[in-house]
């Protein structure tokens, strides 16, 4: 079975944790065994998301700035790619450690996008680290070309996260796989381009939600299965005393929900697309449950045509 398996940025530097490599190095290897126990028999592609990581990136470059202004920071895509080679490096190394016999390789992947989608007026997607407000509203007003909003009971930088149009990197991802590798690509979404007037391709200040980009990457590969990998299962009426696990919903069904545009909401988008254009089915789990998601136990099934069920939890 082809799968592609989307791993948010924050399983592999989980939120408030510092932002070691020991900390990356520990998130990747608890990734990795999970991997791996579906390896077998299947042909993977990861996608990993590199919000963290990129904010990071970004914030040394700004302190670097500061101490030597004539040296401008470099470019989101730009730093999009070093994120690539770091965690795809590392997710080599430990997906060998945990199973030599797999193949893993990584490709650094470009995506397209349009340089006037109006994503870029209106900026969701988070970055980097977590603050409290006050020190939120204290990089504001040292820096005010930086906007930072509420996740959760914490503050994070957000960016312009445009739709992706084209993956570049499909004919050689295709062949990887073809040739039996577990293959990482479309990290952080992939590196963003867009075609100028002239037709040559120029890298874009943006972040490109990494659940699009693995929704069109299932796509176009013609994946059977496609996995968003988060915390766990979908919920209605999350945190609230109602709260219910989703085992089981219809794309139809679940778009008649509200989820937030800067967490869930993307993945259920990029589920439901995926089981729309396909008629394949899509699932929302934890990482952790890989082996569970697909024997199906755990995880929100998301399906052409059935019947809602929960989980007895």
């Amino acid at each position: 079975m082809k799968i592609v398996l989307a791993l948010g940025g924050n399983a592999l530097l989980q939120r408030s944790q510092d932002q070691t490599l020991e900390n990356q190095l520990n998130n990747i290897k608890d990734a990795s065994a999970s991997i791996v126990q579906i390896s077998e028999g299947n042909e993977l592609v990861i996608v990993h998301g590199n919000g963290p990581q990129v904010g990071m990136l970004m914030e040394q470059n700004a302190t670097y700035h500061e101490v030597k202004p004539h040296i401008l920071p470099y470019p989101m895509d730009v730093l999009s790619a070093e994120t690539c080679g770091m965690i795809g490096c590392l997710l080599q190394q430990e997906l060998l450690n945990a199973n030599n016999a797999c193949s893993p390789i990584s490709v650094i992947t470009q995506t397209l996008v349009e340089k006037g989608d109006p994503a870029f007026e209106n900026p969701t997607k988070f970055v980097g680290p977590v603050y409290s407000e006050e020190e939120a509203r204290k990089i504001m007003q040292d820096r005010p070309n930086l906007q930072y909003k509420p996740d959760g009971e914490y503050y994070r930088q957000v960016v312009a996260s445009p739709k992706p149009k084209d993956i570049l990197e499909i004919p050689q991802i295709n062949t990887l796989l073809s040739a039996g590798n577990i293959v990482i690509a479309g990290g952080g979404g992939g590196i963003p381009v867009y075609r100028n007037d002239e037709g040559k391709l120029n890298g874009v200040e943006c972040v490109i939600d990494k659940d699009y980009t693995a929704e069109m990457i299932s796509e176009m590969i013609e994946a059977d299965l496609f996995i968003i990998l988060t915390d766990g299962d979908v919920c209605e009426n999350y945190g609230t005393p109602e709260q219910r696990s989703i085992k089981k919903i219809s794309y139809a069904d679940l778009r008649k929900y509200d989820f937030p545009a800067g967490s869930m909401g993307p993945k259920v988008d990029a589920v439901c697309k995926f089981v729309k254009q396909t008629g394949n089915k899509a699932v929302i789990g934890s990482l952790y449950e890989l082996d569970k998601i697909l024997a199906g136990t755990s995880g929100t099934s998301i399906e052409t045509d059935c019947i809602l069920e929960y989980y007895n939890k």
